[in-house]
């Protein structure tokens, strides 16, 4: 088994509104802790990875040593993921020019909209100030900002705004400027964790209309799509009436698995929301084996689920069969598999 394992030890200074590893409380945990979880992992694992975070990469003040840490414990040594802290960059002179030397040539970064809305997503007053050097920051270091909007109802009239932030900023040239190519694109994202807050605003055909053309473009370029349709997937009325007489089941277990666990020692497998429907057990009091034991045998309660109730009774139990929201099928799917746990077993997660 190829086991990843990620430990959340400082947990994020944002609590993002669209998040879909959910809100949690952040923790301080220590290297002993990472080196804890290596070991024990490693019995197990035909090749191990670990990271010392699945929310805010670098967030804490000893990155530096948690990468060359993380990269002493694991077998597969992944290059730093083009997932940057916007925090840090602002806080942290070296983080920028430590990047680069990591050889990261793009950064994600996120934009909802103007200030006032790109602040209330992010759950934080000045995150928009702290994006916008970022982008200023990363650009002088020779890293391309990647821009991704989530999209619903809630923010769809902000595009604009969006569109002439990156005009203004120059950011086509000025990433042309550093030999990169600049890189826009928007979707809903999945409706899991606190983006599932958002299912009553969640964007219909009728939306797709109010996005501005120069955006629409860009995003058909990032996902290599010929419409926005493909982007966003299909009416959820449409996939209502394809799935809800599916009888299939289906197993999430496989020999390529990465486990989150939080500042709690509890463990979760990365397939969906760190949530109690989701559990596999704790680290610390329950061990590795017991984990990996329950991870594969599907004890976890939507593992469970999906395993032995077939789609169709799901869809038919949670599905809004006249619902214009638009869901890619898979994402559709885990959607309803979520919201199936909530019902069938609201007592006990």
């Amino acid at each position: 088994m190829n086991i990843t394992a990620c430990l959340d030890m400082a947990g994020c200074p944002n609590r993002c509104r669209h998040c879909w590893l959910g809100a949690t409380p952040n923790g301080s945990l220590t290297p002993d802790d990472l080196q804890f979880v290596a070991a024990e992992f490693r019995p197990f694992a035909e090749n191990l990875e670990i990271f010392s975070w699945y929310r805010e990469p670098d967030y804490r003040d000893d990155y530096k040593a948690l990468w060359e840490l993380e990269r002493q414990l694991s077998d597969v040594k992944t290059p730093h993921f083009e997932n940057v802290s916007i925090w840090r960059t602002v806080r942290d002179a070296d983080y920028a020019p430590w990047l680069r030397d990591l050889g990261v040539k793009y950064a994600q970064l996120t934009v909802f909209g103007g200030e006032t809305t790109t602040d209330w997503y992010f759950g934080r007053r000045g995150a928009f100030a702290e994006l916008n050097r970022t982008v200023d920051i990363l650009l002088e270091h020779g890293i391309a900002p990647r821009i991704q909007t989530f999209v619903s109802k809630r923010n769809i009239g902000e595009l604009p705004i969006i569109e002439r932030w990156i005009d203004d900023a120059a950011l086509e040239q000025r990433c042309a400027d550093i030999g990169r190519e600049f890189q826009y694109f928007l979707h809903q994202g999945s409706c899991d964790g606190e983006n599932a807050q958002f299912y009553g605003d969640w964007v219909t055909p009728a939306e797709l209309e109010k996005i501005p053309p120069k955006l629409a473009a860009f995003a058909l370029k990032h996902w290599r799509a010929d419409s926005l349709a493909d982007i966003f997937g299909r009416t959820e009325t449409e996939l209502y009436r394809e799935l809800a007489d599916d009888e299939s089941t289906a197993s999430f277990v496989s020999n390529d698995v990465t486990f989150y666990i939080d500042k709690d020692f509890n463990v979760y497998p990365n397939i969906e929301t760190p949530s109690p429907a989701w559990y596999l057990g704790n680290l610390k009091t329950d061990g590795a084996e017991s984990v990996i034991n329950a991870y594969n045998h599907s004890v976890s309660i939507a593992q469970n689920a999906r395993l032995t109730v077939p789609l169709g009774d799901m869809i038919r139990l949670c599905g809004d069969r006249t619902s214009q929201r638009l869901f890619l099928k898979s994402d559709y799917i885990m959607y309803i598999l979520n919201k199936y746990c909530e019902v069938r077993f609201a007592g006990s997660i």
